[in-house]
């Protein structure tokens, strides 16, 4: 059995983002019946639709008709969840809105995606990742030498969406286990945006420079060898870097390089070009410094790291032969999940009826993670961000800390951004003392989970057969670089080291240098997982009464968010590819500067791209769609727009049904009436650093309040408040904070005073 087994799932969605929501819950025994239009979903030619779909059986409904429409309803009154990726108002005209729905059907869950926003004529769109990042600011965010929009060749933002869309309905089951009843759910694109991007902004500081292609700082960049292969030196941290400076021979220009960057910068540059590749990794490595080549995804997918991790998976396709594609993204102990095949029809299967959920009249709080008290050991971006997440979800999430912090917290805008929500909890589990009170919150908390490298927890204590000890119903989820199988399992890693391997750097940058993500894709893709599959084991425990320990990695989610380009089997159509400072991939998919702003065109027909020479007065040549992103109809076109003016031409491109929008800078983002209209951001107050622009939630839930609840906490900030709520003496607090096993802000502390002496002073 698994996580939502018995769980029936009907899914009317198209596309990457919807169905592949479906397919996470799917991974571990949701059944789900996948309901297509006649003419198949718009994306059956993708070979991502494989992976996307699989574990599914297909129906297919016309919703055009009345007959088509009451087969729908038929399904979804005996399913526990309906999810739908229409564009508003869609779902109201067919009678299929969740205010319908789920008075029709209190124990539903109704789970809304669509690929924008909720309300707005934006909103109404074609589903287009390129505008969609174009309309949210993203699209400026990615490092640039020039002065454009870079066109993203991985649909970061839908797959974003997609696993946001399974921790909600994974959440909302979850909080139905104690209410009995269902809800409407809401994950749009802006949605997963937000949770991709995050982007939070201290209103009182300048807005932080944009990135660059290959890294800005020396430490952490991309290299050039003298072979004309490229590496990526992810020394992060200080210690990695000295390391890295001390194997190469530059020990003596140590306190230059520190206080010199650029110097740095040019430096290694012209010793990397003096080795070739393989040298300089092989002496990088044996000093225990993190780096990786630059490769295409192919190779990797197929090679012995992902095979050892046991992330590959293969099917038999009755056409296509074997198909080879991700496996489950995380690994749960008691419930695992399972590829067992490939979408098929529904042939017969169907739904019998049974008793629906009673109303219990039991609701713990105002969020569907109400009452969920997490103790988060996470650091940096991966780690933080998961515990970020299920804050905005509404649990109790107490961020744990030694005395140094978190590393992140010097970042300023990311930190805030990925551990707002918590509580602060600054304590040295080096100590037995501090070990001792940690097992005391393992007692009453329901997850713990951390990013330590593989074996750290051991050495701490605090390892899964320690905390399920104490708590048999502990959830607790481990992440690392590499899995904890096979020979890279106790290296350390970061983000881009995947984007390297994991071929994401050479998709963007195509025949020409590599390129790295601004977003941290793999960070960002594994916080979105870890929820998930938090929230999955959550629902687990409902049925078994146990918890369970959960792995996964930032290798595991090098093919997460680009399970369509990495689907392979013999045959399979080439995927997209960037170029430096990608504009596109073709003529008629691509961004156009305009005479007072740039434009993003995605036309899919021969009648849009009529439309758009028509428009612009040039002639329409033959095999328009396919033209390349840089010959004769993209220099026409860019001439044209460049004498127009932005809305106007837009205006006149949407008269005549041309899928198009403006692409905004991210000051232009930041006062977007649109994304305003639609809730993307808000303002809250941090007491330190004053106001703060940043998104303002990953999901909304019909029955409660969305978002976070606390501003981002200070080191240590809530560790007497959280000792008081356990039953602590004041004089054992103090005992504790005397010894160091705990810490905090002295004001916060202040109160916790020994017969009158002060323990901190201001």
């Amino acid at each position: 059995m698994s996580a939502f087994a018995g769980v029936r799932i009907v899914d009317f969605t198209q596309g990457l983002a919807g169905p592949m929501a479906a397919m996470l819950l799917g991974d571990f025994e949701a059944d789900i019946i996948k309901v297509e239009p006649p003419e198949g979903d718009r994306m059956r030619d993708h070979p991502g639709y494989l992976t996307w779909n699989r574990n599914k059986h297909l129906l297919t409904l016309d919703l055009a008709t009345e007959e088509g429409i009451a087969k729908a309803r038929e399904l979804i009154a005996k399913a526990d969840v309906a999810i739908f990726d229409h564009a508003p108002g869609k779902l109201e005209a067919l009678g299929l809105d969740a205010r319908t729905i789920t008075e029709a059907h209190p124990h539903l869950i109704h789970a809304w995606m669509p690929p924008y926003g909720t309300t707005g004529s934006w909103s109404q769109l074609p589903s287009h990742h390129s505008l969609l990042t174009a309309l949210s600011g993203v699209a400026f965010r990615q490092g640039s030498y020039s002065d454009q929009p870079i066109h993203l060749i991985l649909p970061l933002c839908h797959y974003g969406q997609a696993v946001m869309g399974a921790a909600a309905i994974s959440a909302a089951l979850l909080e139905r286990h104690r209410s009995g009843r269902g809800q409407a759910v809401t994950v749009s694109g802006l949605h997963g945006v937000s949770e991709v991007t995050g982007p939070v902004r201290v209103l009182a500081d300048p807005p932080l420079p944009r990135g660059a292609p290959l890294g800005a700082s020396p430490s952490y960049r991309l290299y050039e060898c003298g072979d004309g292969h490229w590496f990526f030196l992810a020394t992060l941290f200080v210690a990695f870097y000295h390391r890295a400076i001390q194997a190469l021979g530059l020990g003596d220009h140590w306190e230059t390089f520190a206080s010199d960057p650029l110097l740095a910068r040019e430096a290694l540059k012209a010793v990397f070009k003096t080795r070739p590749r393989a040298e300089w990794l092989e002496l990088l490595q044996a000093n225990g410094v993190p780096c990786a080549p630059v490769g295409p995804r192919e190779p990797w997918f197929a090679g012995d790291a992902v095979a050892a991790a046991e992330a590959r998976v293969t099917l038999e396709h009755p056409d296509l032969g074997p198909v080879h594609m991700p496996n489950v993204p995380s690994r749960l102990s008691v419930t695992p999940g399972s590829v067992r095949h490939l979408a098929k029809p529904l042939d017969g299967h169907a739904w019998p009826e049974r008793p629906k959920p009673a109303p219990t009249g039991v609701n713990e709080g105002p969020q569907p993670l109400s009452g969920i008290r997490v103790l988060d050991l996470g650091t940096v971006i991966a780690g933080a961000h998961a515990g970020g997440v299920l804050a905005n979800l509404g649990a109790d999430v107490i961020k744990v800390e030694p005395i140094e912090g978190d590393p992140f917290r010097s970042n300023g805008g990311g930190f805030m951004a990925y551990s707002r929500g918590k509580r602060g909890l600054g304590i040295d589990l080096k100590q037995s003392a501090a070990r001792e009170m940690f097992f005391d919150m393992v007692r009453g908390a329901d997850v713990i989970l951390d990013n330590y490298r593989f074996g750290v927890r051991e050495r701490l204590g605090i390892h899964y057969a320690a905390v399920k000890a104490i708590n048999p119903r502990i959830v607790s989820c481990s992440i690392n670089a590499y899995g904890d199988k096979g020979a890279r399992a106790v290296l350390p890693g970061f983000d881009p080291l995947l984007q390297a391997e994991g071929g994401m750097m050479a998709a963007q940058g195509g025949e020409g240098e590599p390129v790295l993500h601004t977003i941290p894709v793999n960070d960002v893709a594994t916080a979105a997982v870890v929820a998930f599959s938090i929230i999955a084991a959550l629902n687990a425990r409902e049925k078994t009464g146990e918890g369970q320990e959960i792995s996964t990695s930032l290798m595991a989610q090098s093919l997460t968010f680009q399970l369509g380009e990495v689907t392979t089997y013999v045959g399979r159509p080439a995927n997209d590819v960037g170029a430096q400072d990608c504009l596109g991939v073709r003529a008629l998919h691509r961004y156009y500067q305009c005479a007072d702003g740039w434009i993003a065109v995605v036309c899919e027909t021969e009648a849009e791209a009529d439309s758009v020479c028509g428009v612009l007065r040039i002639p329409l040549p033959d095999n328009a769609l396919v033209a390349s992103r840089d010959g004769h109809l993209a220099r026409a076109l860019e001439l044209a727009f460049a004498t127009r003016m932005r809305d106007s031409v837009i205006e006149e491109l949407l008269a005549q049904h041309v899928p198009c929008a403006p692409v905004l800078r991210g000051y232009e983002a930041f006062d977007s009436e649109w994304l305003w209209e639609n809730d993307v951001f808000e303002v809250w107050r941090h007491p330190r650093l004053g106001d703060m622009l940043s998104v303002r939630a990953y999901a909304d839930f019909a029955r409660g309040s969305s978002g976070f609840q606390r501003p981002t906490p200070d080191l240590g900030q809530h560790s007497g408040e959280l000792l008081e709520e356990m039953g602590y003496s004041p004089a054992r607090i103090a005992e504790l904070l005397a010894a160091g096993a705990i810490f905090g802000p002295a004001a916060n502390l202040a109160h916790l005073r020994d017969g009158g002496t002060a323990l901190f002073t201001q």
